[in-house]
């Protein structure tokens, strides 16, 4: 992600571990982000951003899309994961969003999921994208939810200590200076910075354990059990029922939402 290491709470992850979370976060929401990108209306010979490439996922099929006569660019600040041979369209920089030097206005488009919610003055680095942008190009930008999160069905134990550990996370967020309901608030940042064609999708899936959504959240609170116990809101134990409670296919919660924004900057003339 693109972001620095003192506000990303993953930065120190384990290598192996955090491939795994993050190739889950592609099986999980890439179907979404494919959706909305192709809505912008990508074909081939388009130049593209991709912030926060991570596995590198969306990064590989659009570049698949736009051919050889097209191109991506994928910057990150971790880019252990994008160290293999890329297609020859593409270019990997390891640099901060907010302090990338590239021409402005040379994007048709650019995607960001799940980036902009790890940076504290975050409205810097989406004043940097926008800078990027081509007048009349797309912006599609994915950014969590976490407020609505909520433990539904499961014990009585388990459903106090699932919403022990979402406490956690919102105290986790806040203590860096992090904005954990973002997603809610974009569509009308986008509106005020002057976007155009906004089109706005809340998903807020009601999911059961064992897959999706929930595996990804009990793989990032593996990681992040120390950080989640440092709040002071959720105890090592309560981690340990939020785990077992995300793999019980019984269960079901809704672990956070996810808002798409599709906008387009204003065309000039």
């Amino acid at each position: 992600m693109s972001v620095p290491e003192s506000s990303y709470v993953f930065a120190n992850s384990q290598h192996l571990r955090e491939l795994e979370r993050l190739q889950t976060i592609e099986k999980v929401f890439d179907p979404a982000s494919r959706r909305r990108i192709l809505a912008t209306g990508l074909t081939a010979g388009w130049r593209c951003l991709e912030v926060g490439a991570g596995a590198g996922s969306v990064m590989r099929w659009m570049a698949d899309i736009v051919g050889k006569s097209g191109s991506v660019v994928a910057v990150d600040v971790d880019t252990r994961f994008l160290t293999e041979p890329q297609p020859s369209n593409v270019e990997v920089l390891k640099e901060d969003i907010r302090h990338l030097v590239l021409e402005n206005q040379s994007f048709d488009l650019i995607h960001a999921r799940f980036v902009l919610i790890h940076i504290p003055d975050f409205r810097v680095a989406l004043s940097q994208i926008l800078s990027l942008l081509k007048p009349g190009g797309w912006i599609v930008l994915e950014e969590p939810d976490f407020a609505a999160a909520r433990a539904i069905v499961g014990n009585s134990e388990a459903l106090q200590s699932v919403n022990r550990v979402n406490q956690a996370i919102l105290r986790m967020f806040a203590n860096k200076g992090l904005d954990y309901a973002l997603g809610v608030k974009l569509p009308a940042i986008l509106q005020r910075l002057g976007l155009q064609n906004l089109s706005v999708e809340n998903d807020t899936p009601l999911a059961n354990g064992g897959f999706g959504i929930a595996t990804v959240m009990k793989m990032s609170a593996i990681q992040l059990a120390e950080n989640y116990i440092a709040t002071g809101q959720a105890t090592a134990h309560d981690i340990e029922q939020y785990c077992q409670f995300a793999d019980d296919a019984s269960t079901w919660a809704i672990y956070h939402a996810t808002v798409g924004v599709v906008a387009q900057k204003e065309a000039i003339g």
